[in-house]
């Protein structure tokens, strides 16, 4: 089968291009030294002769995209999302949808999803991208259901992962899908990586939006982040606001993307995770700090937003001393 890994004009993330192309290429010596005939033929294709990246430090050169007769999969690394992104790689995302007309599959790989969504490829279905993309993203793609909170999303042989350098479970995610399970251990033994890890849940900053234009929600999170170590009543903070609780509601949904008790959720949770992080308090006590009296109420919150308990959190920050005896 035929791989080609596309090179947008913009910013582009080398390690997403060359981390790719050397895990493809590693399963497919692995495959033949099986005693297999090869698998794949990997590809770097583009609209220009020569891509400059980080600072200029490094060059790509990819073949012309226009001289391929064919591909079966085509594989978007991650770039720097801007505004001039789309418009710039037109070509390519027209490309792109061609391709798939004919019975290609995609993979996008982080901030790539924007060139794949702007193909139309991906209304009504699911996708991921890093968590510091989902407000740009929603706000251009809302037709678009976003699962930021999973590593990898499959669906109909269109695939998408998170953020950073978690496409490298991607393409071993790839890598057991056109080869074989034992390909994919194998690789991940060779490039160190956990293949067991599906969700960026762990990482997410939950960032507080606020540049919505509803002055009167913005009280409202001003407020709710303001008093999170006490009890609050949303019934009298839309009457403090001079606002039905159904109203304020729909508006807070409407400006924040969570409802009021999952904003609060949320706010408490990364306020507990800073904390944590920080090792100097003990679990119960951020719970307390945060306005939780219920510790099983609160691991399961915890649980449900960062995929961890509070204590295996603290853990992956927190290192006991070693004592040297």
């Amino acid at each position: 089968m035929q791989v080609t890994i596309v090179v947008p004009k913009g910013e582009v993330n080398l390690s997403s291009i060359t981390g790719s192309f050397e895990i493809l290429t590693r399963a497919n010596i692995i495959w033949q030294k099986m005693g297999h005939k090869p698998m794949m033929e990997v590809s770097i294709a583009g609209f220009v002769p020569e891509m400059k990246l980080d600072a200029g430090f490094f060059s790509v050169y990819p073949v012309n995209i226009n001289d391929l007769d064919r591909t079966d999969l085509i594989i978007i690394p991650s770039v720097s999302y801007d505004n001039e992104l789309i418009k710039e790689n037109e070509a390519l995302i027209n490309w792109i949808g061609e391709q798939h007309s004919r019975g290609t599959e995609i993979a996008s790989m982080c901030s790539g999803v924007f060139l794949l969504a702007a193909t139309g490829l991906l209304d009504g279905r699911n996708c991921s991208t890093h968590w510091n993309m989902s407000g740009d993203f929603k706000r251009l793609f809302p037709n678009i259901n976003l699962q930021i909170d999973k590593l990898i999303t499959a669906e109909k042989g269109i695939y998408t992962n998170g953020g950073g350098y978690s496409f490298l479970n991607l393409m071993l995610f790839l890598v057991e899908k056109y080869f074989d399970r034992e390909i994919a251990i194998i690789c991940s033994k060779i490039f160190q990586i956990d293949i067991e890890r599906t969700s960026q849940s762990p990482f997410h900053i939950f960032k507080t939006q606020k540049n919505h234009g509803d002055e009167l929600i913005c009280k409202a999170q001003t407020y709710i982040e303001e008093n999170l170590s006490g009890k609050i009543s949303f019934e009298d903070l839309a009457s403090k606001l001079a606002i039905s609780r159904r109203s304020f509601d729909r508006r807070f949904i409407k400006a924040v993307g969570n409802t009021p008790v999952e904003y609060l959720q949320r706010v408490k949770v990364e306020v507990a995770k800073s904390t944590l992080e920080k090792g100097k308090k003990s679990i119960y006590e951020v719970m307390n700090d945060v306005g939780y009296s219920d510790d099983k109420a609160f691991r399961e919150v915890f649980k449900k937003i960062t995929g961890l308990s509070p204590l295996d959190y603290k853990a992956r920050y927190i290192k006991e001393p070693v004592i040297v005896i």
